[in-house]
C-alpha cells in the first residue's frame, strides 16, 4: 500500500512517529485501527468520567464554571507557570 501526503501532514505524522519511537508504518496501522473502530462503535464513558460530567453539570446548575475565554485564560496561566519553571531549572 502506498500513501501520499501533503507536505505539512507528513512533518506532523514524522513529529508524532519519532516522539513516540514508531515506525511509519506502526504509526499507519494504528491510525486505520482508530478510524474503523470509531467507525463502528460510539464512545462509552467509564464510571468515573460519568461521575465527572454529573459534577461538572452539577456546578453548571449553581452557576459555577467559566466562559471559554476565562477557561483559555487559566490554561495559558497554568502553560506560562510550566515554561516558566522549566527555564529557571535549566541549568
Amino acid at each position: 500500500m502506498t500513501v501520499s501526503l501533503p507536505p505539512e501532514m507528513a512533518r506532523e505524522v514524522e513529529k508524532v512517529r519519532k516522539a513516540e519511537h514508531r515506525t511509519r508504518s506502526e504509526f499507519a496501522r494504528e491510525a486505520f485501527r482508530t478510524y474503523i473502530a470509531i467507525g463502528r462503535r460510539t464512545y462509552t464513558p467509564t464510571t468515573a468520567e460519568l461521575r465527572a460530567i454529573e459534577k461538572g453539570r452539577a456546578a453548571f446548575q449553581r452557576g459555577e464554571g467559566l466562559t471559554l475565554e476565562q477557561a483559555r485564560a487559566h490554561v495559558e496561566r497554568l502553560a506560562s507557570k510550566a515554561r516558566s519553571k522549566k527555564r529557571r531549572s535549566c541549568p
